[in-house]
């Protein structure tokens, strides 16, 4: 019998996004079966040659290799309780087959038994009883969906899945990570506030599968929440693949407004007129937001307190530590601190926030074009690692206008995206008047892209935000798969 797969976990396997395996299905190029995939189904539409190229099998492949170094221990597998409970059930499993295994071998030998005393003498039993031995040894020598299936049983052990209800988004658990970790750096909004253990925000309910506490926390559940299954997300990890029941957000509105004080980490040159200003949360403190969403920062210096709005540059996947591409701008007072150095690593800001509604599509699957003008670029970095950590898109294309003169200032990122997936390319264009950009930028996309059947993404100043807008809408792409913000 084959074994047979999940949907998220045979794109794991074969190195595809889901939205592929799915479009196959509704072609009715690839069969499936309640939900599941067939191993031998999967191997006749992705051939063994495509399987050993994938993600996943050289992820197994290089555990082995490795001999469960020291880097793989730390950040591959889970703790050494974890793993080995996570073994120990796969033990039981496999104790169950062999004793399946055990009772089939009995009948067939029962079987041969009966034939031989029922058909003893007659011409033909020797020639049924070898083709019956002939077909027991074609079935126990396997064949290559036996490799796949052995690859799904060695990633059940590193990467338990999870699947969150009701929406059926689905994720793998890694290394040391807690449920809510592993969730967070797959792109999902769960519900959480301090990530400690202190709040209880994300409480979730286990419909099946057994979990572990990893870490202590100090929110009481109540007996009634024990009893139905309720855990802190932030303080379990998975032994075996989970069901859940917690909630997710759906939008900007279902982030809360909150108010932190951050320390900054770092101020970094990007360019000659960029800095990376690095500010890091609280552990016990961080701030929710949305990939594309922007902050209110404040800090007091010895001139004055200075107050400036930024997108966020970095993923929701690290909620400690948020990233902002601040510009040189003699009227914007905290940029101003920030390249003179009033403002300066050790400092604390206030950061109030998330804001705006510059946020990803709620239904995944479609491709993803960002169109950027300057510093628009920061929200739209947001948005392409926020998209690749969800796998939310089949294909990415960023293309990037410059009219600064310190041009793309983090090109070597777009060509490490463009260089590293498939499916990923950007487009560098470079002129004097952004309004005059847009319109060679959508018609540069145009040319290679089917803006229509695509959501596209705008962020940069004002003119060139309004001038966009006008060459998409014209090239096709209706108002509900545009998503502006101006800056």
């Amino acid at each position: 019998m084959s074994h047979r797969l999940s949907l998220s976990r045979a794109a794991h396997l074969v190195g595809v996004h889901r939205s592929t395996l799915q479009k196959m299905i509704g072609e009715g190029t690839l069969a499936t079966s309640e939900g599941m995939i067939a191993t031998d189904e999967l191997l006749r539409a992705f051939p063994l040659a495509q399987l050993e190229a994938s993600g996943a099998v050289e992820w197994v492949n290089r555990i082995r290799e490795e001999s469960f170094g020291r880097r793989v221990r730390e950040r591959l597998l889970p703790s050494q309780e974890i793993l080995a409970q996570r073994l120990f059930a796969q033990g039981l499993e496999l104790a169950e087959l062999r004793r399946t295994v055990q009772r089939y071998h009995r009948l067939v030998e029962e079987t041969e038994r009966t034939l031989r005393d029922a058909f003893a003498g007659h011409p033909q039993l020797p020639r049924a009883l070898a083709a019956m031995a002939d077909g027991l040894g074609r079935a126990l020598a396997g064949d290559a969906s036996d490799a796949v299936a052995a690859m799904d049983v060695a990633l059940h052990s590193m990467t338990p899945r999870v699947e969150v209800r009701p929406s059926g988004h689905e994720y793998f658990v890694e290394g040391h990570d807690s449920i809510l970790q592993s969730g967070l750096k797959a792109g999902l909004q769960l519900s959480y506030g301090c990530e400690n253990g202190t709040c209880g925000l994300c409480r979730a309910r286990v419909v099946d599968g057994e979990v572990q506490r990893i870490r202590p926390h100090d929110f009481t559940l109540s007996e009634a929440e024990r009893a139905q299954g309720h855990i802190l997300m932030c303080a379990y990890s998975a032994v075996t693949d989970l069901k859940i029941e917690t909630l997710e957000a759906a939008g900007p509105e279902d982030i809360p407004r909150q108010e932190i004080v951050a320390t900054v980490r770092s101020i970094t040159p990007l360019g000659e007129d960029t800095r990376l200003l690095h500010l890091q949360a609280p552990r016990s403190n961080r701030l929710r937001f949305l990939a594309g969403q922007s902050a209110s920062l404040g800090a007091a210096t010895p001139a004055g307190d200075v107050q400036a709005t930024y997108p966020i540059a970095s993923c929701p996947c690290d909620d400690r530590n948020l990233h902002f591409h601040v510009g040189r701008d003699e009227a914007d007072g905290f940029a101003t601190d920030v390249f003179s150095g009033a403002i300066r690593p050790g400092e604390r800001v206030t950061l109030v926030g998330p804001e705006g509604r510059f946020v990803l599509a709620s239904e995944p699957g479609r491709p993803l074009v960002f169109a950027a003008c300057d510093l628009g670029f920061a929200p739209v970095k947001s948005l392409v690692e926020y998209a690749l950590s969800a796998d939310a898109a089949p294909s990415y294309t960023v293309a990037w206008l410059a009219t600064r003169r310190d041009g793309h200032y983090l090109a070597n990122q777009c060509r490490a995206w463009a260089e590293a997936l498939d499916g990923f390319s950007w487009l560098p264009l470079a002129g004097e008047d952004a309004a005059a950009g847009a319109a060679e930028l959508v018609a540069a996309l145009g040319a290679t892209t089917d803006l229509a059947r695509a959501d596209v993404y705008v962020a940069g100043p004002e003119e060139f935000v309004r001038n966009a807008e006008f060459e998409f809408r014209a090239a096709g792409v209706p108002g509900e798969s545009l998503a502006m913000l101006a800056l």
